[in-house]
């Protein structure tokens, strides 16, 4: 098994969608990570700099969450894990997982979401 720190449940308010309405009123969007790299280091040397700050991730994810719209989940699953993989190169890979719970659906559900893994 690979070393991972795993994020669950970051939300924000976001406007993706493909109807003019979620553009409009927002809703709320919630995402998983899985951040995959060697965690060795950190481990033995109890530093800070040998890791990745959770806290750092879950701001640039809430940023990506509240930033430019898009009409699918499945590009803003891609902008995260783009952006994540940009800004911390100790990440090997990365699962995201977008969950959209209020989307525009005619039938009861509890939840959609997207996962994606990207890879340096």
């Amino acid at each position: 098994m690979r070393d991972q720190i795993n994020l669950t449940g970051i939300s924000a308010i976001g406007f993706h969608g493909v109807f003019p309405e979620e553009r409009k009123n927002g809703q709320n969007f919630i995402v998983d990570l899985k951040l995959n790299f060697d965690l060795a280091l950190a481990g033995e040397s109890d530093d800070l700099t040998k890791t990745i700050n959770y806290a750092s991730v879950a701001e640039a994810t809430v940023e990506e969450i509240t930033g430019e719209p898009v009409a699918l989940i499945e590009t803003l699953a891609t902008r995260i894990s783009k952006r994540l993989l940009q800004d911390f190169p100790l990440l090997d890979s990365i699962i995201v997982t977008v969950h959209k719970p209020q989307a525009p659906v005619s039938v009861n559900f509890s939840d959609i979401s997207v996962s994606i893994e990207r890879h340096r």
